[in-house]
């Protein structure tokens, strides 16, 4: 190690040479301060990743003598050099596990759509009326239209109308007007119902219109209880892992039914 043998030689030297040399041993030891301070930046630099504890400043000890820098200068440089090797460990430790969980999560979200797409093969069934006793929407109209009843169906909990009306919107294209919130509408109505595989699917679709939006993290949240209805606790826990990378600080209701559902699937 280049920094460890350099403190090692300062060591030696300051410990035989004399007075001719205070002054070159001085200029390498603030040198050896300055590669300390650098090692402690890395380190801190890992910590903030991690949201550990910031490092606590360096003391100094009594005593007078290059030797007794260097030593405590040697100590320090151990140590630290310790401590980032084993944060980079850590680090790459939770990046693998997440990259393992995220790609558990998406190969489980596309049997489910296999699945759902070889059941509407199928023959089906006639369309369910609506909770009301009404029949469900038919017909194009504007999208806003449709939202607006979709969205007002989805509150009084008449889940097949909200369902409609989510499906009449994305009937006419992904890029159609309000076609995400129509995703967003659908997830929610299929969760509704219970269709929990469904409705995992539609959340995931949700989630990846628009990773960055402002439903994005309700969509990371709904795929994590639509998990949970699947009693697949393993991609609950790692849709909720993934909205705590992704958005750290999320809305306070968002992070409290994150909590709520972590506690459901016993997640760490």
């Amino acid at each position: 190690m280049r920094l460890s043998l350099v403190v090692i030689a300062l060591a030696a030297g300051l410990a035989s040479a004399g007075p001719a040399r205070a002054q070159l041993d001085s200029r390498e030891a603030i040198a050896l301060q300055n590669q300390v301070l650098e090692l402690r930046r890395d380190l801190q630099s890992l910590q903030s990743q991690r949201g550990a504890p910031a490092l606590p400043p360096p003391t100094r000890r009594g005593g007078d003598g290059g030797s007794e820098i260097a030593a405590q200068l040697l100590d320090r440089v151990t140590q630290l050099e310790d401590d980032v090797r084993r944060l980079r460990g850590q680090l790459d430790e939770q990046a693998n596990t997440s990259r393992r969980q995220s790609d558990d999560l998406a190969k489980q979200i596309a049997d489910l759509n296999f699945r759902l797409q070889n059941a509407a093969a199928a023959p089906s069934s006639p369309p369910l009326p609506s909770q009301s006793g009404g029949p469900a929407p038919s017909g194009r109209r504007p999208a806003e239209l449709a939202m607006q009843e979709g969205n007002a169906a989805l509150a009084r909990r008449d889940y097949p109308v909200a369902e409609a009306a989510a499906r009449e919107v994305l009937a006419n294209g992904r890029s159609a007007p309000r076609a995400g919130d129509a995703q967003f509408l659908l997830a929610q109505a299929l969760m509704g119902k219970r269709d929990y595989a469904g409705a995992a699917v539609a959340y995931d679709d949700a989630y990846n219109r628009s990773r960055t939006g402002s439903r994005a993290p309700e969509a990371l949240l709904g795929l994590a209880n639509a998990m949970g209805g699947l009693n697949d606790r393993a991609n609950a826990c790692g849709a909720l892992d993934k909205l705590r990378a992704e958005f750290p600080a999320p809305r306070p209701n968002v992070r409290e039914a994150a909590a709520a559902a972590r506690g459901r699937s016993g997640c760490p």
